[in-house]
């Protein structure tokens, strides 16, 4: 499975440490999968909800360039409807330059219809406005002036003076949940992250693969550089010396986990059944990998046996679990995990 590649998923989520001490940490870790050769390391964005202290992800991307050398980084995902198109063109350019050509762009409109109220986003619009975000966001990044007429976002002959440093821009990656996220990705040529079952992600990789293939010479493809598109799904991961051990310490830190990720549609008395507190469940649904070395790596298998993905995005702090749990799950999964795909190196 040499193939395969690895990378981390982070909502950087609230803990009992400052934020002081939480962002000091998360550099620790991201200076760890650095040398530990993860691939990529893609942040989330959230607001007003303990799931996201890095509400503005090219703020903490700015810093995390500095903390390391050869991982590539970037939001997962940018919520466009949140952004004025031209200010978000010069952070990607800026941001690409100081990380020498590092830089991976995720896209959406943002899976929360309370956080988009709070910024006075209809979310009935944010679909519309995310889309044509993405078309003056893209154009810009390639023209020397930008002029733009849409129903959300005007410009008019804006000199266009930052430019990206990959060519033609860094990769665009998009958050698949339904066939027509699948089918706006694969037209537009862009990774893909998605989440759920492993047989479930099956049926979108396959059809992703082929409609990917039909649009390589798509006027829309944004990643006409991709050779091999990612193909990705994100799982929370806690690895230590036994079986036993690791969930003892899980159990109770999913509940947390499940607490921050629910809390905005629990305070506004919604039923959203996507995600459990039961690490036992999450388990059998794939989207939980917790265990010894030994177990995480049959599952890790398992995942790229089963689901059709190249590409795994896994969560190393999340929920209540500490600094310390979660660097030596990352340690032990560095170098007794990852080596047996020949992914990684043993430094950690």
């Amino acid at each position: 499975m040499s193939d395969v590649a690895f990378g981390i998923f982070d909502h950087l989520e609230r803990r009992a440490d400052s934020l002081g001490e939480l962002y000091d940490g998360r550099m620790r870790l991201l200076k760890m999968a650095d040398e530990a050769s993860f691939y990529g390391y893609h942040l989330a964005e959230h607001h007003a909800t303990p799931l996201g202290m890095a509400p503005s992800p090219s703020v903490f991307l700015s810093a995390a360039i500095q903390h390391t050398k050869r991982i590539r980084l970037g939001p997962l995902v940018y919520l466009l409807p949140l952004y004025h198109p031209l200010r978000l063109i010069s952070e990607i350019c800026m941001l690409d330059h100081m990380s020498n050509g590092r830089l991976e762009i995720g896209v959406g409109r943002g899976v929360s219809p309370f956080e988009q109220a709070y910024f006075e986003v209809p979310f009935l619009h944010s679909r519309a406005m995310f889309e044509e975000a993405l078309e003056m966001v893209t154009t810009g990044l390639h023209q020397e002036r930008l002029t733009y007429e849409g129903k959300y976002y005007q410009c008019a002959d804006v000199p266009m003076e930052l430019h990206p440093k990959q060519t033609p821009n860094p990769p665009f990656w998009y958050g698949v949940i339904n066939a027509n996220g699948l089918r706006f990705a694969a037209e537009r040529g862009m990774h893909m992250a998605s989440g759920g079952p492993n047989s479930g992600i099956k049926e979108l990789t396959a059809q992703y693969q082929e409609m990917w293939s039909q649009n390589r010479d798509n006027p829309l493809n944004l990643n006409p550089q991709v050779e091999t598109p990612r193909m990705g799904a994100f799982r929370h991961v806690f690895v230590a010396d036994t079986d036993q051990e690791a969930e003892a310490i899980a159990t109770p830190a999913y509940k947390d986990y499940y607490a921050n990720i629910e809390k905005l549609w629990l305070d506004f008395g919604v039923a959203h059944t996507l995600f459990t507190p039961d690490l036992q469940v999450a388990r059998s649904l794939d989207v939980a990998l917790v265990g010894s070395p030994s177990r995480v790596q049959d599952e890790i298998a398992r995942f790229f046996e089963t689901s059709g993905c190249n590409y795994i995005l896994v969560s190393f702090a999340w929920g209540s679990l500490t600094q310390a749990q979660s660097e030596r799950s990352m340690e032990l999964f560095a170098t007794r995990v990852m080596p047996q795909f020949g992914s990684a190196s043993a430094s950690v």
